[in-house]
């Protein structure tokens, strides 16, 4: 199954067909054990990553570092979960050093992520301090180079 997964990581538009072909299993094999890891939430999403910006649409994403004070009996994971619901969210993690959480969030301005921090996050029962990094400029986002300029260095080889 390790190979589905790594296949699919890649690229998850191989159909069952070519994923069955790759691997020299019967596509039944495959559609089973993709059920399989669907059901066991291993795999948790298909998606596409979209270049907005070249697309026209106007998108901001800060990275909001968070400190918290952790809740008897549940720690960090009762604030994390009340933060990862907020439809702004796009990731939630719980962090080692010299802050607890590191939220990434996306708003249409500056505007939305700053009313967003003050009046939906900061309030939050627990959150002792946040700071705000907002993104200027993606070059690599999931693996996945954004913008490759690079050209064809190779030499041209001539009998």
């Amino acid at each position: 199954m390790k190979e589905i997964l790594e296949l699919l990581e890649h690229n998850s538009r191989l159909t069952t067909s070519e994923l069955a072909s790759m691997l020299q299993k019967s596509e039944y094999e495959i559609e089973k054990d993709i059920a399989t890891l669907e059901r066991e939430k291993i795999i948790l999403s298909y998606g596409a990553l979209i270049n907005w910006e070249k697309f026209g649409e106007d998108v901001v994403t800060a990275v909001i570092e968070i400190n918290l004070t952790p809740q008897r009996e549940v720690g960090f994971d009762a604030i994390a979960e009340r933060i990862f619901r907020f439809d702004e969210v796009r990731t939630v993690y719980l962090m080692s050093g010299n802050f607890d959480l590191l939220v990434i969030i996306e708003g249409k301005s500056l505007k939305d992520i700053a009313n967003f921090v003050a009046k939906r996050l900061a309030p939050i029962e627990g959150i002792t301090q946040t700071r705000s990094h907002f993104m200027l400029k993606a070059y690599k986002k999931d693996g996945i180079i954004i913008e490759d300029n690079e050209k064809d260095r190779r030499l041209v080889v001539t009998p």
